[in-house]
Order: structure tokens, then sequence, then C-alpha cells
């Protein structure tokens, strides 16, 4: 999710390419996410996550 935020905040919209990695820091270290895959695998998925997860989704504007 921090992920996520990241980008959203950066761009405006929770759009990325489906290849895209975003980096971002984890204590003072700089970790990789493929956060185009994760979204994509999410989508696939919506029907299993947590009320509270696709809350924090759509606050970012999630497209399903």
């Amino acid at each position: 999710m921090r992920a996520a935020r990241q980008f959203h905040d950066r761009e405006g919209h929770l759009r990325p390419a489906r290849k895209h990695i975003e980096r971002v820091d984890v204590d003072g270290v700089e970790v990789d996410i493929k956060l185009g895959t994760f979204l994509d695998n999410t989508r696939r998925r919506a029907d299993k996550l947590t009320p509270e997860r696709r809350t924090e989704l759509d606050q970012l504007d999630m497209r399903w």
C-alpha cells in the first residue's frame, strides 16, 4: 500500500503501466515494488480483499 500511496500522491491517479516498478524507502533501504503487477493481481482477486483493504484502494481511486 505504501507504493500505491506514493504513486498516487505523485501522479494523481492509480493507473500505472503493468510493468511499472515503484521504488519505496523501507527503514532506510530502497525497495523496488512491482506496483503494476500488484494492482493487476489485486483487481483479479478483488472478491477476496478485506473491506478495509478495498476501502484503502477506493480512497486512492482504484480502477476496478
